[in-house]
């Protein structure tokens, strides 16, 4: 049983330095999935589970997720427009709390606000036919959801380089 990490910054502190990191868009019937490389710097959408009952559903994620070398699942949690949790994000959290008891994997949360929104504007910008999008809407915004975690995962480790230069400049001037 592993535990699932509420704060981003603490679950990407968590994370071994490589290695791949599931995303998910939960919804009532289907479960979008995609998966970073593991350097972690694209996003790419993967598959559309149909949702049936909890254990096959999780069944299937954690095989993907085996496949692929992963080493967290990272969840899209619908918070609300003015920041508040109704019961979609909390759904999302029960999902991740009984998903803990399955893995050992990390698991942890990215606001998907507006990020189905966002890819059926895309999509629909690219004249997608309804049946398209309908088809892979769920894995594309798992995979938007990725890669905006991806991005900052990418700007917490150029952060968190240029801390000991500072330091190192810091404690250098210092000493004279």
């Amino acid at each position: 049983m592993t535990t699932v990490i509420d704060d981003f910054e603490a679950f990407a502190a968590a994370l071994p330095e490589r290695g791949s990191i599931a995303g998910l868009d939960l919804g009532t019937k289907t479960l979008g999935v995609a998966v970073s490389d593991p350097a972690r710097t694209v996003a790419s959408p993967l598959e559309t589970i149909a949702r049936k009952k909890f254990t096959p559903d999780v069944d299937r994620l954690l095989a993907i997720a085996a496949s692929r070398n992963c080493v967290g699942l990272l969840l899209g949690l619908p918070v609300n427009m003015d920041g508040t949790e109704g019961p979609r994000a909390q759904a999302t959290r029960a999902f991740a709390r009984n998903l803990a008891n399955r893995t050992p994997l990390l698991i942890g949360f990215w606001d998907e606000r507006l990020s189905t929104a966002a890819v059926e504007r895309l999509m629909i910008s690219f004249d997608t036919s309804r049946k398209k999008r309908a088809e892979s809407v769920d894995r594309l915004a798992a995979a938007y959801i990725l890669q905006g975690a991806l991005d900052r995962l990418s700007a917490i480790r150029r952060n968190t380089a240029a801390i000991p230069d500072d330091r190192q400049a810091e404690s250098g001037s210092s000493s004279e």
